[in-house]
């Protein structure tokens, strides 16, 4: 072995140490991780989180003012105690003060419907409504550029032909099973009651009546009173819109940027002139309606905005870009229409169906907050009742056959006749006289009169016969201007918000938009098999067999064993938010897992791998291509069933809360119709079946509203969103700012 070498050695053979003994390079060392027991708090706690560390700091801040308030008064009084601010002293549940920011004149509060917009202060008692139009210049009006409302073949021959053979038996049987349902009631059914209707419609010659002598004159709009005529911005909104003479010059058409519930991507061929015509609505129905003309007033109100339960994450992100680069509000936060609902109304646990113009929204309220398994919506209205009421009266012989839909004058005549006549009481079916005043534009008026029969209940009806609804153009051009909303880590995996409840309510219509990767048809919801066990853990199972009926289909396959001890009885499959099942099984004689009813369970996954699955987004696509479409009291039962879970005490808490709310339910006799219906379904449920309107007598139309101004009145509310947030995070600020998982 070589020993140590001195250093006058190294100097003598030139190899002495020449360096200053400084590292080799300025970069920090990195300590190596250990990698047995390594832990990191990155985004883990509130103060790495933007949006909760200016709550904390905000918080903080009005901490230090109080405090130097106190000292303040300390100085001023000169005594040793030192009072009290007068919001401290307050009592929980006071009324909170003006200065701490909630001025509640300061709030703006929009709820968009799918027909109407409702907008005002949140300071006051009832919103202002305006239909939800714009009217602009255009080569050509809406009449002249689609086909005719209600739709018909004016070419054909015969009645059953123009409306349709397969309308017409429709029409038919459920006119024949409302006989048969008021001979059952012992009311009085004459036999010839359709032919008098029919007869007398034919012969009606209108009657012509001089301008002096029609005491309600409409008002019509003047064209020009633009505030700059030769600008094609200048446009007209709500019932100026919709009172502009279909024969103006120049001329206008009507743009509905919200129809059936969401943004209309049929009538517009670009997204940016949709999200402009939405943006202008709201404009000007703030300069118009509440009197804020000058846009640096605006910086000064905050907003409470209204979105659907089941909404489009595109169109929430959308509103809040806008609310904060368009409007510069001071601050915005979102509630869902269901849980406004229930603040208007003073529930805490409730069903809520929302029965608007053009779509239905069901949903389970519970503690403030809606189960979202729970959540349905369904693409039918008040407008299609309207339709199916004028194609009815069409079909017998209505006196006024030009009628349509896409004339603006029309449009307002058919909705008083739906407000005026509609009905859903059996006791005031007979032969009726009515009559009505055609108030066109630019000609006199014209008088009718008509008779109906079982058109007025027939028309409301159709929410339990859904099918006599025209549905043909309801989800046509759906995604054909804004795609749906993304996974920000996997961009294959839509992330807009999915219910078991619609989900289920989709497979019904076609069942294999349930199918998992891996192609599994989830055995729940099946037509094809066995006869469930009598358990309470399945409390509604509307799945299978004919939605026209109540009776349940037969089954087509062997029937469980019998029960007993030695057979225990697994839990109900549940369907997650994903469409996924869980559940357990019970072993079969052969070994293998099965389900409760008979079917094979899910396989666990990653087990198989099918080559021809479908992925996410084919799946979601598959499912926007279903229109949710059924009747109205299978879908109360099935949102109930999502949000129950099978708890036998939850069940007859929802069923017992059912609150009914829009302006679809002002219909005479809707709620003991749908109070029937439902006892009908669950007969063993009859006596805690329960519906009510709002609990203060509220207008339907407003409830929503109203709940969404007494939610910005709270004082201890954590769901606003700052400009300087959206600034720094844009749309992702929604995850940490929103009441639900966003």
């Amino acid at each position: 072995m070589v020993g140590k070498v001195s250093e006058k050695v190294l100097l003598r053979e030139g190899l002495e140490r020449t360096d200053n003994g400084m590292k080799q390079t300025s970069w920090p060392d990195v300590t190596p991780i250990n990698q047995k027991n390594y832990y990191t708090d990155y985004m883990k706690r509130d103060d790495q989180v933007l949006a909760l560390r200016l709550q904390a700091e905000a918080n903080r801040d009005r901490l230090v003012q109080s405090a130097k308030d106190r000292d303040r008064a300390l100085a001023r009084n000169g005594h040793a105690e030192v009072p009290l601010p007068v919001s401290d002293i307050q009592p929980d549940d006071a009324a909170p003060a003006v200065s701490e920011g909630l001025d509640p004149s300061k709030v703006i509060v929009i709820h968009p419907g799918s027909q109407n917009l409702r907008i005002g202060f949140a300071s006051d008692a009832l919103p202002k409504t305006i239909p939800m139009a714009i009217a602009t210049k255009f080569p050509q009006t809406e009449s002249e550029m689609y086909e005719a409302l209600p739709r018909r073949q004016f070419e054909a021959k015969t009645l059953d032909q123009q409306y349709g053979e397969e309308w017409s038996k429709k029409y038919q049987k459920i006119s024949n099973d409302l006989k048969v349902d008021m001979r059952s009631r012992k009311l009085r059914v004459l036999p010839n009651s359709k032919e008098l209707v029919v007869n007398h419609n034919r012969r009606v010659e209108s009657k012509e009546i001089s301008l002096h002598n029609d005491p309600l004159q409409i008002e019509w709009t003047d064209v020009n009173s633009l505030e700059d005529p030769n600008s094609l911005a200048s446009c007209f909104i709500g019932q100026a819109a919709q009172r502009i003479p279909d024969d103006s010059n120049p001329k206008f058409k009507l743009w509905w940027p919200m129809q059936h519930g969401w943004l209309n991507e049929d009538d517009y061929t670009t997204a940016e002139h949709l999200y402009d015509d939405f943006e202008t609505l709201l404009d000007k129905a703030i300069r118009q309606e509440l009197g804020l003309t000058r846009n640096s007033a605006w910086k000064n109100y905050s907003c409470v905005f209204v979105i659907p339960d089941l909404y489009d994450k595109k169109y929430v992100e959308q509103i809040l870009k806008s609310c904060m680069t368009w409007f510069e509000f001071s601050r915005i936060c979102f509630i869902q229409e269901s849980m406004a609902a229930t603040f208007g109304a003073g529930y805490t646990q409730a069903c809520v169906v929302d029965v608007g113009a053009q779509k239905t929204s069901i949903a389970c309220v519970e503690d403030g907050l809606c189960v979202e398994d729970s959540r349905v919506n369904l693409k039918y209205g008040g407008y299609d009742v309207t339709e199916t009421f004028l194609k009815m009266m069409l079909y017998d012989n209505f006196p006024y056959q030009d009628i349509n839909l896409r004339r603006r004058y029309d449009f307002l005549l058919a909705e008083e006749l739906k407000i005026k006549y509609c009905t859903m009481n059996q006791n005031d079916i007979s032969v009726q006289l009515y009559n009505f005043h055609l108030r066109a534009p630019n000609q006199p008026t014209r008088e009718y009169s008509f008779k109906t029969y079982d058109e007025v209940i027939l028309a409301p009806m159709g929410f339990y016969e859904p099918s006599i609804f025209d549905n043909s153009a309801k989800i046509r051009s759906r995604r054909k201007l804004i795609d749906r909303s993304y996974n920000a880590y996997d961009v294959d995996v839509p992330d807009d918000p999915v219910s078991a409840a619609q989900t289920a309510i989709l497979a019904l219509i076609k069942p294999s938009v349930v199918s998992n990767a891996n192609g599994f048809q989830p055995s729940s919801l099946d037509p094809n098999v066995a006869t469930p066990m009598k358990e309470k853990s399945q409390p509604f199972n509307f799945l299978r067999g004919d939605l026209n009926n109540g009776t349940p289909g037969g089954s087509t396959t062997a029937s469980p064993a019998p029960e007993g001890a030695a057979t225990p009885v697994p839990p109900t499959f549940h369907f997650g938010a994903n469409g996924t099942v869980t559940g357990t099984g019970s072993p079969a004689p052969n070994g293998t897992l099965t389900a409760r009813n008979g079917a094979s369970p899910a396989p666990p996954a990653g087990m198989f791998v099918d080559s021809a699955a479908r992925s996410a987004k084919a799946l979601a696509a598959e499912r926007d291509a279903v229109l949710p479409v059924v009747p109205l009291d299978i879908a109360i039962l099935t949102s109930i069933q999502n949000a129950a879970k099978g708890d036998d005490k939850k069940l007859r808490d929802y069923i017992g809360s059912i609150m009914v709310v829009g302006g679809g339910s002002k219909t005479p006799g809707f709620t003991q119709t749908l109070h029937e219906k439902l006892k009908a379904r669950r007969p063993e449920l009859a006596e805690r079946v329960l519906i009510t309107h709002s609990a203060r007598d509220m207008d339907e139309q407003v409830v929503v509203w109203k709940g969404a101004s007494v939610f910005a009145k709270l004082p201890a509310n954590d769901s606003w969103i700052t400009p300087f947030e959206f600034e720094r995070l844009g749309a992702r600020v929604l995850h940490h700012k929103v009441l639900w998982a966003w």
